[in-house]
């Protein structure tokens, strides 16, 4: 269900990882969805945003080339892991799916490299601290 609480559950347990990583989230892109997008006194997601020192950018309205490079991500989950797992296994419990997308995520940012012009055979993770911090990670 979409709504702003479940929306600000999901940015809560994400922001840790990135916390761990000493990566600082300082915007989040969004659509223009009822779940993320309303006044901060009267809407939890925007509150938590402002609370945590996160600016908020939304998506352009009828501009969906704003947010290709995430579609593309989602594109990339469909088929390199859910098409493939799928074949490969019968999932009894959503908490053994999680468990494997959770695996080939870490995959996917640290070990998988990537051709797309801004990436240059790095893998997501190598990208980002190459290109936010100007220096490689040891």
């Amino acid at each position: 269900m979409k709504t702003p609480i479940t929306a600000t559950d999901i940015s809560d347990k994400v922001l840790p990882h990135f916390e761990n990583q000493e990566v600082p989230i300082l915007r989040i892109l969004t659509d223009r969805g009822s779940e993320y997008y309303g006044k901060v006194e009267n809407h939890d997601y925007e509150f938590y945003l402002t609370i945590n020192d996160i600016d908020h950018t939304k998506t352009k309205v009828k501009h969906p080339q704003t947010n290709g490079i995430f579609d593309r991500f989602r594109k990339t989950i469909l088929q390199a892991f859910y098409q493939v797992a799928f074949r490969k296994k019968i999932y009894m419990e959503l908490v053994t799916l999680q468990a494997d997308l959770d695996e080939w995520l870490l995959y996917y940012i640290h070990y998988r490299t990537h051709q797309e012009k801004m990436c240059c055979e790095r893998t997501p993770m190598e990208n980002l601290i190459e290109n936010e911090f100007g220096q490689k990670r040891t």
